[in-house]
Formats: structure tokens, sequence, C-alpha cells
């Protein structure tokens, strides 16, 4: 399953509308990419499948202090 590691966002349930207002069932799915983080409290490079907006928060605030807002340990 595409899961997010750090926040554990996954994909969504969602609806196809026709144009007759028939609604279907389908999946959103996430954008989920495999990164390589350097995390300096460790010294070390993690590994970690995380979502794009994942990614821009990251480089915004630091990995450590994503993690932490999420209660996740590196």
């Amino acid at each position: 399953m595409a899961k997010s590691d750090i926040t554990g966002k996954r994909k969504l349930l969602a609806q196809n509308v026709s144009h007759s207002n028939i609604k279907t069932k389908r999946w959103q799915n996430i954008n989920i990419q495999t990164r390589r983080v350097w995390v300096p409290e460790l010294g070390r490079f993690v590994t970690l499948r995380l979502t794009t907006r994942d990614i821009r928060t990251i480089d915004k605030v630091g990995v450590t202090a994503y993690a932490k807002r999420y209660g996740v340990s590196l």
C-alpha cells in the first residue's frame, strides 16, 4: 500500500461524476516518492517514502522537526 512513512497519508476514496450525475467510486492515489534524507542529528541518511507535500515541508522546517510534529522517531 502506498503510504507516507511520516504522516501516514494514503489513497483516498473519491467519486467519478458523469455528465448525467451518476457517481461511481474510484481511488485518488497520492504522489509517493522514495527519498534519502540527511538527518544531521543521526549523522546519516535515512530512506523514507514521502509525499511531495512532505518533501516540500521537510525542505522548509527540517526532517527532525517534521517527524517530531507527527510523533515519529527516525
